[in-house]
């Protein structure tokens, strides 16, 4: 940050007085410019019948990881609530209309300056197709799901979680809500 977005000031970078760490300051007008983690939010779509069950993934159309596959998701807007961004990001990157269910993670991505969040979604109908930001959409089995090219480790990290959470109900438990630190880096390419 070079100027200040209330009085287009220079801005210095300092801790200011009662703080514990350095921000872009306004020496003019004193404000503050706090940076904040982004929320990325999105959802995790299922499609069951007859015991089969399927996830609706999404071929990236833009970077970063553009042609890689995600789950729904994107930044949440202001005014916005987590659930309005899950359902919001499911119609504009997959148009697919969904039931939303409980929030199942939560990821951090301090490296990154990000929180992921994925809710439980259910798939009302097949009436699904990409958006802009998607070069196609398409429901994977367990077996199908191409791991090798998934987007981002939060992805990678829902989906496992999805699965053995889902292997454990067959011995009677549920989905939980699963919190956890996100570490590893991308994998290049």
């Amino acid at each position: 940050m070079k100027f200040c977005s209330e009085c287009a000031h220079p801005v210095e970078l300092s801790v200011p007085a009662g703080d514990n760490r350095p921000r872009f300051v306004c020496a003019r007008c004193a404000t503050i410019h706090y940076q904040n983690p982004k929320m990325v939010v999105g959802s995790i779509p299922v499609w069951e019948r007859d015991g089969k069950l399927q996830i609706l993934l999404c071929k990236r159309a833009i970077e970063p990881r553009h042609g890689y596959w995600t789950l729904p998701a994107g930044f949440m807007e202001n005014d916005e609530t987590t659930s309005d961004a899950a359902i919001r990001e499911t119609v504009e990157e997959a148009g697919a209309n969904i039931e939303l269910g409980k929030l199942f993670t939560l990821l951090n991505v301090a490296r990154v300056h990000q929180v992921h969040l994925f809710y439980l979604a259910r798939l009302r109908d097949l009436d699904f197709a990409p958006g802009i930001e998607s070069l196609e959409v398409q429901l994977f089995s367990e077996a199908d799901i191409p791991w090798d090219d998934l987007a981002f480790p939060t992805i990678r990290a829902t989906l496992e979680l999805f699965f053995a959470d889902r292997a454990g109900m067959r011995e009677g438990g549920g989905y939980g809500f699963h919190a956890h630190d996100i570490n590893r880096p991308m994998r290049a390419g």
